[in-house]
């Protein structure tokens, strides 16, 4: 049997970065999320207690060395996932399930470093329009938000290497995406090497979301952890305005309240996070809300 609601208790960890992406305001979503009353929710709707550690201290782009054009600010992005890996370590070690709120995606290098420190390597369930495969050779615009997946694979090259660090942070064949539909070439040819579960959307209007989630869980389960990360842009957009990098043709509101409805009932998941809302973007907060909303059925909330 998992974890029940009651009995968890989350680390909040803040990574308010955007410097892994290619459009401004991400760096903001920590305090969207926050704002949408992520807390009280939780402990109004689960009972569930949380530990805020704060923000991590993130560099601002306009003050910051691009650096090499293939992989912009990546040392600073690693310096930043540092300190989330960190935080990550210590939130188990206190017994803790971390949720790292992003920030862009690159953070979740953080959370999957420090939950390998910790345990092991481990499975990842992805849910994402985008694959985030790329390395610096194949990216096509050189923002490392598209490379965390496969740098936490150990596919990003000598760049992504750092002292201290488990890599790769991921068990070979423990990869799930739910939700892709928008690939690069680099991506799609390095997937056809990969032991990985892919369910694009296409797969999920076919066979339905729970059985895409329930098959992803089965595959990305059973290592030494795993780890759900949730991209919001794995919505549709209409739902979700306030994205990072939005595509059509996402989720709708309950296929996406379903897919993480599975995770808590799987009682698998060891960490989170929660990345890509930009409030610049956004309809009052619409995007922040939701990602409560979700982190909620996430942890065991249900309608009865």
């Amino acid at each position: 049997m998992g974890v029940q609601p009651g009995e968890r208790r989350i680390a909040l960890i803040g990574a308010p970065l955007d410097l892994g992406a290619g459009r401004r305001g991400v760096d903001m979503g920590p305090s969207a999320i926050r704002y949408a009353e992520l807390e009280e929710h939780l402990r109004a709707a689960l009972g569930i207690d949380t530990d805020d550690l704060g923000n991590v201290e993130a560099p601002v782009a306009e003050s910051t060395e691009t650096g090499d054009e293939r992989a912009r600010f990546l040392p600073q992005i690693l310096e930043l996932c540092d300190r989330v890996a960190q935080l990550v370590v210590q939130a188990r070690a206190g017994g803790e399930t971390p949720l790292v709120l992003g920030g862009d995606h690159s953070v979740a290098l953080g959370t999957l470093v420090g939950m390998a420190n910790a345990h092991g390597p481990g499975g990842v369930l992805w849910l994402d329009a985008h694959g985030d495969l790329n390395t610096p050779e194949t990216s096509p615009t050189g923002n490392v938000h598209g490379m965390v997946l496969a740098a936490a694979l150990g596919l990003g090259g000598d760049a992504f290497d750092r002292d201290g660090w488990t890599m790769p942070a991921l068990e070979p064949g423990r990869l799930a995406l739910v939700g892709v539909r928008s690939l690069d070439q680099g991506e799609r040819d390095l997937l056809k090497r990969l032991e990985a579960k892919v369910f694009t959307m296409a797969d999920v209007d076919r066979i339905g979301v729970e059985r895409c989630m329930r098959e992803a869980i089965a595959h990305a389960g059973g290592a030494s952890f795993l780890h759900v990360s949730l991209d919001l842009d794995v919505v549709d957009p209409e739902t979700a305005p306030g994205v990072g990098t939005p595509v059509r043709g996402g989720l709708s509101y309950r296929e996406a309240h379903l897919a993480m409805e599975i995770v808590a009932e799987s009682g698998q998941a060891d960490s989170f996070d929660v990345v890509e809302v930009n409030p610049v973007l956004d309809r009052e907060n619409a995007t922040g809300k939701l990602a409560v909303e979700l982190i909620a059925s996430a942890l065991g909330s249900r309608i009865l």
